[in-house]
């Protein structure tokens, strides 16, 4: 009980907000609560600090670990002050560094130039290289917290990105915006093509629990012809045989009927070779027709909102979800994205937005 429950009496004054900790911080911390050959005290110190990102008052995190609630401050002080190494000292000689300041140089030189990807690969270099045999991994941990490493995973970025190019779109897309008619509207269309499988994804669970979830054959799949209004969350989804020519101009002609009193509808698209076929041109230039089709720079997924609604397609239809059936796994995609996406746009919309930015690869260390 006394982990479950969130103390009201400590929200007036020395509250401890949980989700201090960032992911990193939060895994080497569980880490060192698990390493059986990790010192019992330091071991201790980071089961209360993990209890206290998860929400526990440090009334209740003192009476789970016996010990008082200004004890439980006093590490959490020590950790915003000093990290792991704050946590791991003592009062004594242990806590000193093992490394000379020249090799910690060398060492902090050396990550820098190699970025390792694991502690025990660290632990094998210093080892080879000044004869040092580290254990465990909390030593580790707190020297690298002191050298100001952090474990850091890539962020994935297009191979060929032109600054020039996005800049250009994000200046021009605004200035449609500001200057949109109330007879106008905006769309943005993408295909999809989303496989009967279950995608796994972490969870919570208790810790001796083992948790599966059964797979379906993974051969057939949806394709998904479709477009989002970002003012409004209304959607058009067509279910295709084949994305082609053919499905751009049944859905252009459903984003027409979605809007009968719109004078002109933007829609905005990738540069799919379907997207710019002679039929597609050849109804764009019907007497008739209301849309007009803008293409997103090459390479520049991060500038199409609706690939993000995709991303929360999967999160709430295929993560650890199984469907014994091809039909029912057609019906609930479908269901997500022509009829819940605009019934509770109010709560999706901050995760679909043309909050756009321009991505260039000078911001980044690209691993090669």
């Amino acid at each position: 009980k006394a982990l479950a429950k969130v103390v009201a009496k400590d929200s007036c004054s020395g509250m401890i907000r949980a989700g201090f900790l960032d992911a990193e911080a939060r895994q080497d911390l569980i880490e060192l609560a698990r390493d059986g050959s990790v010192e019992h005290r330091l071991g201790r110190r980071a089961n209360a600090l993990v209890l206290l990102d998860r929400g526990m008052s440090c009334e209740d995190v003192a009476e789970l670990l016996f010990i008082d609630d200004d004890t439980v401050r006093r590490w959490h002080r020590l950790y915003e002050q000093d990290g792991i190494e704050g946590l791991a000292g003592f009062g004594h000689e242990g806590s000193a560094c093992r490394l000379s300041a020249e090799q910690q140089d060398r060492l902090k030189a050396w990550i820098t130039e190699a970025l390792p990807r694991s502690t025990r690969q660290i632990g094998a270099w210093i080892e080879k290289e000044f004869g040092v045999a580290y254990q465990g991994r909390s030593g580790l941990i707190a020297l690298l917290h002191r050298l100001g490493m952090e474990h850091r995973k890539p962020q994935a970025i297009p191979r060929k990105l032109d600054e020039a190019k996005q800049q250009a779109f994000i200046e021009a897309y605004n200035a449609l915006l500001n200057g949109l008619p109330g007879d106008e509207a905006v769309m943005f269309a993408d295909a999809v093509h989303p496989t009967h499988a279950v995608r796994p994804v972490g969870c919570w669970a208790p810790k001796d629990t083992k948790v599966a979830v059964q797979q379906a054959s993974g051969r057939d799949r949806l394709n998904i012809h479709g477009a989002i209004d970002l003012e409004t969350g209304r959607t058009r989804m067509i279910d295709v045989l084949t994305v082609n020519a053919v499905s751009t101009i049944a859905l252009l002609s459903a984003i027409e009927t979605l809007f009968p009193k719109k004078r002109r509808i933007h829609v905005f698209l990738d540069n799919a070779r379907y997207h710019h076929a002679e039929m597609v041109q050849q109804w764009l230039e019907k007497p008739d027709c209301r849309i007009e089709l803008h293409f997103i720079p090459t390479y520049c997924p991060h500038l199409d909102p609706i690939e993000r609604l995709w991303g929360l397609m999967h999160k709430h239809v295929t993560h650890n979800r199984c469907y014994a059936k091809f039909n029912d796994f057609c019906s609930a995609v479908l269901t997500f994205l022509r009829d819940d996406v605009p019934k509770n746009w109010c709560t999706y919309c901050d995760s679909v937005t043309d909050n756009f930015r321009v991505i260039s690869p000078k911001d980044f260390r690209v691993l090669t």
